[in-house]
């Protein structure tokens, strides 16, 4: 079967627009928290837009499924969107311990407005919705960030 010349341009241009479009990066993602007095702290880290609506689920550091109403926020969205975890969780991160996570973000996220939420909850304790909000901007994402909850601190790094 011949193609023609214009047809090739037009399959050329759509393979490349679409691995352009396809593009994701990874980021190693390092956490510490506070120390507290108190069970392990269970934290999800979703991608939210501008207005801070949910788009999807990152990770999850926790892996009873019985405390996920303890991170209010993103359950409801986990109720509607019922998206697959098990690849993305793990266990609860203890006082004053360590956890790292990769991340895979899709460049189409990057500088529009797209932000990293992490949102943590400790049994019979606060629950912090934005204890840490990291803006998706090449200026920015790289930073270290201060916790407002449980969370000490958090830096991402592109791996």
């Amino acid at each position: 079967m011949k193609l023609s010349l214009k047809n090739s341009l037009i399959l050329a241009f759509t393979l490349v627009s679409s691995l352009a479009l396809a593009q994701k990066t990874n980021y190693k993602c390092m956490l510490q928290l506070k120390n507290y007095k108190g069970e392990g702290a269970y934290i999800v880290a979703s991608l939210v837009n501008a207005k801070g609506a949910y788009i999807k689920t990152l990770a999850v550091m926790g892996d009873d499924a019985e405390w996920y109403n303890t991170l209010k926020e993103w359950h409801k969205f986990q109720k509607v969107k019922k998206e697959k975890l098990d690849a993305i969780t793990g266990a609860s991160v203890s006082p004053g311990n360590r956890a790292a996570k990769v991340f895979e973000i899709d460049t189409q996220w990057m500088n529009k407005g797209f932000k990293i939420r992490f949102e943590s909850a400790v049994e019979d304790q606060s629950y912090h919705i934005k204890d840490v909000e990291i803006p998706l901007t090449d200026a920015e994402i790289s930073q270290k960030y201060e916790g407002k909850g449980y969370i000490r601190f958090i830096k991402l790094n592109k791996i």
